[in-house]
C-alpha cells in the first residue's frame, strides 16, 4: 500500500467501541415494540419480562440450575460493588488487577472497605501468575481486561476444593468466552458489552457457596439499601426471580431479550464464541507481519478476543500518545472506526472491539484503514 492510497472497502458498521458496544446485526427499534412501556416493572407483564431475561441468560450462558441470576442497577460496576460490599471481610482477601477496572476494585477493597488485602498487579498486556494466588482466600479479579486486552486463559488454576470465594468481573467476557462455572462463585457483567444491549443494568450471578456466605455472614460496615440481598439472614429470592432492586428500564430489558433470542437463533454460546474468535483473528492475522503495530497482549494464550488492544511500535513516531490519538481521529473522520482509541488510563494505541455482535467482514475491512491512517499520520509529523 502506498502512503496515501485510500482502501477500497469500508466497514458496513464502523462501531468498534468497547462499551457500549455494537448492537446485534440488523438491530432496529421496531424489534422493541413488545416492551411494556408505561407499565410497572412489578406488574405481571414486567415481572414476566424480567424472569424471561433471567432464564434466557441461564440458557445461553449455560449457568447451572442452582446458581442465582439477578438483574441489578448500576451496570457491571453496581453488580461488582454489591458482591464486594456484601461478601468480603469474612476471610482474607486477594485482589488481582491487570487493567484499570481491576485497579478500581483494588481501591474499593483497600481504601473504602479498608481490608488488609493481598494485592497482585500486572502491567498492561500481562496478567498475574495465577499459580501464586491463594484461593483459600476470597479472590476478586476480572476475567477479561477490557482496557488492557488480556484475559484469563481458563479456570485451571482455580482449585475445585478452594475455601475462598472467587468473585469474577466478566463484563467483557460473558457471551464471548467459555466461563468455567464450577470455578466461579460470583460472576458479574453488563449486557451493554458482548450483546450490545442498552446501558445502566448489571447482572449478578451467585453460586450456592456465595449464597451460603450471604446468609451466614454480616459485614462490619453498613450496607446501602441498593446493595442488600438478604433480610433476616435469608436471601431475598425475589431479586433473582425478576423483582429487581430499584426500577429497571423495560425498554432496555426488551433490548436484552431481543439480543438473547438472536444469540439463540445463531447457535447459542458456541456460535457467539466463534464470532468473537474470528473477529480477533482478523485483527491478529493482519498485524502478524507488520513491524509498526503489535498486540498489547504479550502472551497469545492470554490475549483477549473481545477488547483487542494494539500499540504502535514504529521508532519513527515522535509522540506515541499524540500519534495514536491522531490515528483514531482520522479513522473516525473517515467514518470507518468510531470510538477506537485506547482507554484513557491504558498505554497509547487503539482498541478494537471484536465481540460477538461485530461482523468479521467489518473487522477485515477496517484493517487496511488503520494502515492508511498510520502512514498518513506518519507523513504529517
Amino acid at each position: 500500500m502506498t502512503d496515501h492510497a485510500i482502501p477500497a472497502a469500508r466497514p458496513a458498521n464502523p462501531r468498534f467501541s468497547s462499551g457500549p458496544c455494537a448492537k446485534i446485526p440488523h438491530s432496529s427499534l421496531d424489534l422493541l415494540s413488545d416492551a411494556p412501556l408505561g407499565r410497572s416493572h412489578r406488574a405481571a407483564v414486567g415481572k414476566a419480562k424480567l424472569a424471561e431475561a433471567i432464564e434466557l441468560t441461564r440458557e445461553v450462558l449455560g449457568v447451572p440450575a442452582d446458581y442465582r441470576i439477578g438483574i441489578v442497577p448500576g451496570s457491571d460496576t453496581g453488580a461488582v460493588e454489591m458482591a464486594m460490599w456484601s461478601l468480603l471481610g469474612a476471610r482474607p482477601v486477594e485482589m488481582l488487577a491487570w487493567e484499570s477496572f481491576g485497579e478500581g476494585w483494588v481501591t474499593d477493597a483497600v481504601k473504602q472497605l479498608k481490608l488488609d488485602a493481598t494485592v497482585r498487579k500486572a502491567e498492561y498486556g500481562r496478567i498475574v501468575d495465577l499459580a501464586e494466588v491463594d484461593f483459600d482466600k476470597d479472590v476478586v479479579f476480572t476475567w477479561n481486561g477490557t482496557t488492557s486486552g488480556v484475559r484469563v486463559p481458563n479456570g485451571d488454576a482455580i482449585p475445585a476444593d478452594r475455601a475462598g470465594l472467587t468473585i469474577c468481573d466478566a463484563t467483557s467476557a460473558a457471551f464471548a468466552m467459555d466461563l468455567p462455572w464450577d470455578k466461579l462463585d460470583v460472576v458479574t457483567f453488563s449486557w451493554q458489552k458482548v450483546l450490545g444491549g442498552e446501558g445502566a443494568h448489571g447482572v449478578l450471578i451467585l453460586s450456592p457457596r456465595a449464597v451460603e456466605r450471604l446468609e451466614t455472614y454480616t459485614p462490619a460496615w453498613p450496607l446501602p439499601k441498593i446493595f442488600r440481598m438478604t433480610k433476616g439472614g435469608k436471601l431475598i429470592e425475589g431479586i433473582f426471580k425478576g423483582e429487581t432492586i430499584n426500577t429497571p428500564s423495560m425498554l432496555a430489558v426488551e433490548d436484552y431479550l431481543v439480543a438473547l433470542k438472536w444469540a439463540q437463533s445463531i447457535g447459542g454460546l458456541p456460535a457467539l464464541i466463534a464470532r468473537a474468535d474470528a473477529n480477533a483473528g482478523a485483527v491478529r492475522d493482519f498485524i502478524a507481519d507488520k513491524d509498526w503495530i503489535a498486540d498489547l497482549a504479550e502472551d497469545p494464550a492470554t490475549a483477549s478476543t473481545t477488547s483487542v488492544c494494539l500499540k504502535f511500535t514504529d521508532p519513527a513516531i515522535k509522540d506515541g500518545a499524540a500519534f495514536a490519538r491522531a490515528v483514531a481521529k482520522r479513522l473516525e473522520k473517515e467514518g470507518v472506526a468510531l470510538d477506537a482509541g485506547a482507554y484513557r488510563d491504558a498505554p497509547a494505541g487503539l482498541r478494537i472491539w471484536c465481540g460477538s455482535t461485530v461482523e468479521t467482514a467489518d473487522v477485515a475491512a477496517l484493517m487496511p484503514w488503520i494502515e492508511w491512517a498510520y502512514r498518513a499520520e506518519l507523513a504529517a509529523q
